[in-house]
């Protein structure tokens, strides 16, 4: 029996040039959309952690017929405050709640805005900014 040798052929360096060449473009078009979305997806996690907060702001009022104060704050709906008439077993929350960057959540009761402003300071933790660095309300996820 005859066996037949088949000639190998590999890839030449211009075929390997061509494919390293696409996969250049590729990821010169992919990458600028990718970056940043982590920033992005932290202000949409901290749209989301305040709506949670105002929906449990809203049982605190139904419950005790007002917000927490400004000097309560959040605090009230993890630690029973002495004004509270109603508490439930657990309180409201189980702990403070931070932004994504880790900063304390703003809340200011009566608010400039309606009854309580609730807001975060953004990435870079100051007031004002622009893009990720700029105050999210919670107002603003509600849109």
């Amino acid at each position: 029996m005859k066996t037949k040798r088949r000639n190998q052929r590999g890839f030449t360096l211009l075929e390997i040039m061509v494919v390293v060449a696409i996969l250049g473009l590729l990821a010169a078009m992919i990458v600028p959309n990718v970056i940043g979305q982590g920033e992005q997806a932290k202000v949409d996690i901290a749209k989301t952690n305040m709506s949670r907060i105002v929906q449990q702001l809203d049982m605190y009022k139904f419950n005790n017929g007002r917000y927490p104060s400004t000097e309560e704050g959040i605090r009230a709906l993890v630690e029973r405050p002495a004004s509270a008439k109603k508490w439930p077993e657990g309180g409201y929350l189980p702990q403070i709640p931070q932004d994504p960057w880790g900063n304390d959540y703003v809340y200011l009761s009566p608010g400039v805005d309606g009854p309580f402003d609730l807001y975060s300071l953004g990435a870079d933790g100051a007031e004002g900014g622009t893009g990720v660095d700029a105050d999210i309300s919670w107002r603003d996820s509600s849109n």
